[in-house]
């Protein structure tokens, strides 16, 4: 398996090259490979047996690349700590111990601080590292500023807390980076009217409501229930089981509702589309995760506001499902220049019921039975 990240061997130190090189005996690369290289500083050991266990070097013997494996796995600590302390360290064996020494956050804390340390690795610990590694990237403003995509992948990780993603959509706000979130819009807009202060030692009130949040969310996901019931006057209400989860809910801000709109459960989607914060369920349209049942479901809901119709009708994606086309039309709150646009898309069947549906307004009515007589014959 090659290194993630490029790595020159012409770059490197001579020592390095020479116990590397296809001219050094196999008696010494195998020495080197079990971490005793006479002559090689720390971080200079580190990178050979990185090279030598990453099979980069098509000369290297199978023993030598089996005792370099096993010696990565587990570095002497004088070893591992002189490396670490050296500024030489090579960037992509940085990345490489990185994804080695995930469960030791001492170790962790040094390579994401070490002056080598390549963004690319930052990016990818920002988007898949836990809460604690999201904290010791989340610290380092220069860099996010340097490299926005940071922010990104930090906002869009779950295990990030909600305050640092809070303060870091905001850092970029204040700066005016453009963030390619799927809801960016929305979120500047609710980040703007919330006070954001510095990191705290531990996480707030806000972070626990966001986790209680997505673990009710992903309860309800798992028993496979409608949230949402329709009374016996014809309204849509939240059905009482989902109660719990829409009055934690009601205590997010906006904030916290919109980035649960991106990266929540679709439990959690059903309720804020609903929201009558026009930013909080427009991100719930706009979110990666969001599947095509679900829009369907909101397109035929007479409980959404014309914005999220409007939104669905104006995104090419949902809008090639002939699903969705049909239950915006026969939604009598989809605003009138989308239900008419999606029109002549429709099937007899469908154009026949509309024109004889009393939930639609007259206008679509009318301009289903003229749909309908242009599709039969002679029409």
């Amino acid at each position: 398996m090659p290194l993630d990240l490029p790595l020159d061997l012409a770059t490197l130190p001579q020592p390095v090259q020479r116990v590397l090189g296809a001219a050094a005996p196999p008696p010494l690369r195998l020495m080197a490979a079990r971490g005793a290289a006479p002559g090689l500083r720390p971080e200079q050991i580190v990178t050979v047996v990185a090279l030598l266990a990453r099979g980069e070097l098509p000369h290297v013997e199978p023993t030598a690349k089996e005792a370099a494996e096993a010696t990565l796995a587990k570095l002497p600590p004088p070893v591992l700590q002189g490396a670490l302390s050296s500024p030489e360290l090579p960037g992509a064996v940085i990345d490489l111990l990185t994804r080695l020494y995930v469960g030791d956050a001492a170790t962790l804390e040094r390579l994401i601080t070490h002056p080598k340390v390549a963004i690319a690795t930052i990016e990818r610990l920002a988007a898949t590292g836990t809460e604690a590694v999201s904290e010791l990237i989340a610290v380092n403003e220069e860099r996010l500023l340097a490299s926005p995509t940071i922010i990104e992948r930090l906002y869009m990780n779950k295990a990030t807390r909600m305050s640092t993603a809070d303060r870091i959509l905001d850092l970029a706000v204040r700066n005016g980076k453009q963030l390619n979130l799927p809801a960016f819009k929305e979120a500047a807009e609710a980040i703007v009217e919330e006070l954001i202060t510095a990191p705290d030692a531990g996480p707030t009130p806000d972070d626990v409501l966001f986790r209680e949040v997505q673990d009710a969310a992903a309860a309800l996901d798992a028993q496979a229930q409608e949230l949402v019931e329709v009374d016996d006057e014809g309204n849509e209400v939240v059905a009482e089981k989902a109660l719990p989860l829409e009055q934690r809910i009601r205590n997010m801000t906006v904030s916290q509702k919109v980035r649960t709109a991106m990266l929540g459960t679709a439990s959690a989607r059903a309720l804020l589309v609903r929201d009558k914060n026009r930013t909080v369920a427009a991100a719930v349209i706009r979110s990666p995760l969001l599947q095509e049942n679900e829009v369907a479901g909101f397109a035929a809901s007479r409980a959404v506001s014309d914005d999220v119709l409007r939104l669905i009708g104006s995104t090419g994606d949902w809008t090639k499902s002939h699903t969705i086309k049909f239950a915006l039309v026969g939604n009598p709150k989809t605003p009138v220049s989308i239900a008419v646009r999606l029109l002549g898309h429709l099937r007899a069947d469908e154009l026949k019921k509309l024109a004889k549906s009393k939930n639609v307004s007259a206008q679509i009515s009318k301009l289903a039975k003229q749909e309908l007589a242009k599709k039969q014959p002679g029409g």
